[in-house]
């Protein structure tokens, strides 16, 4: 039974899959349909958030004494999803009212403040929650049992799974997170990326953090720990491919001071005001080292290797020929700190590092001079 629903990335169509939320609410009402009436249907179907219908088969089913359990398999679509294919278990029992859900073997548990469950709960999200509430009252007024049931959702494959997600760095131990706003799973999904950076910002300003280190990815990463100017007690958040969105955020979460810091060849996209610097979005970095060199008096000759250029590095290495590395470097940082001020407006001082695996630091802006002084002392 194919989720056939599509989204469309760039000439290809993606197809869409269902969240971990749906499959505990699908495997849920199962359960529930089993303990109630001793008997499990085949097939499972619900109506997620988003609207869209998902059917699917019941796997695993057994009665138990007084419990009876059932398993949806996860289907991602074509999302590069970690918990694609995983099985996803709900054992139901009777309780004299209400409905009570909580998380079983493999569902993380939450450590740390500021995601949606609170400090000890299980990890199962809001949303995920309430479609397994809904699951399971919607059996029992079809069978007209009046008592309550209560849900435990487990994920068997759920502590190994975990460690290819944020859980471990987002503070959920022990298992894979149930999440889900939509039901919905939009492949290579933009904003599954963006809601991880806000998770991340949001849970390091509900400890008390007003100041936040903003990187691409490991390359900033490893800077940051090596390069002895950064202070060790400000929290790090990998913004991917998000600049614009990671600054929006801290912002909106009462960030005071936000300092970026990351390789050359995504940063310099910055003096362009690219706020997504993947590279089907924008590239432009030779244009932008070319345009700067210009402005610095670089003759035809020079801006001709730098278009040609195939790497930021290769950039760097034309410059120093010609003795322009310093006063470009000036220029582009003095571009790329004016688009961040655009960005992030008055309730954010932010500034930005660059660097390169081969040449080391190659600067800051000036706000960034600023933020690094105040720090340390």
């Amino acid at each position: 039974m194919a989720f056939e629903h599509y989204v469309r990335s760039g000439q290809r169509l993606l197809r869409c899959g269902y969240t971990t939320g749906s499959c505990a609410a699908l495997a849920a009402s199962g359960a529930a349909w089993l303990l109630l009436t001793g008997e499990a249907p085949k097939t499972v179907r619900l109506v997620t958030p988003k609207g869209w219908t998902v059917e699917t088969p019941l796997l695993d089913c057994s009665l138990d004494g007084d419990t009876a359990r059932c398993a949806v398999r996860k289907d991602a679509g074509d999302d590069p999803d970690a918990t694609d294919g995983c099985l996803v278990y709900a054992a139901v029992r009777r309780k004299e009212r209400g409905i009570a859900i909580d998380g079983g073997e493999g569902v993380g548990r939450v450590t740390r403040p500021g995601l949606d469950q609170p400090v000890g709960a299980a990890a199962i999200n809001s949303v995920p929650r309430r479609m397994i509430a809904a699951a399971v009252e919607e059996v029992c007024a079809e069978t007209g049992y009046g008592g309550g049931l209560s849900v435990l959702i487990s994920v068997p494959d759920g502590a190994a799974l975990a460690k290819k997600t944020f859980n471990p760095m987002l503070g959920v131990e022990g298992g894979i997170s149930i999440l889900g706003t939509s039901g919905v799973v939009e492949p290579m999904s933009v904003r599954a990326l963006v809601e991880t950076i806000a998770t991340e910002l949001r849970q390091h300003r509900a400890e008390g953090a007003l100041r936040v280190l903003l990187t691409p990815g490991n390359y900033g990463a490893d800077y940051l720990r090596q390069d002895g100017s950064i202070p060790k007690n400000i929290p790090i958040v990998k913004y991917s491919n998000f600049p614009g969105d990671a600054l929006d955020i801290a912002a909106a979460e009462g960030y005071r001071e936000a300092l970026l810091v990351g390789h050359i060849g995504k940063l310099v996209k910055l003096a362009g005001g690219i706020m997504n610097t993947h590279s089907r979005v924008a590239d432009c970095r030779a244009e932008l080292f070319t345009a700067h060199a210009a402005l610095c008096g670089a003759d035809a000759a020079l801006c001709r290797r730098l278009m040609d250029a195939v790497t930021a590095d290769a950039c760097i290495a034309a410059l120093d020929t010609a003795g322009l590395r310093e006063a470009v470097m000036k220029s582009l940082l003095a571009a790329a700190q004016r688009h961040l001020d655009r960005r992030a407006g008055e309730s954010l001082r932010v500034g930005a590092v660059l660097f390169s695996n081969e040449y080391g630091l190659l600067g800051r802006t000036e706000t960034a001079q600023a933020l690094l002084r105040e720090w340390r002392v």
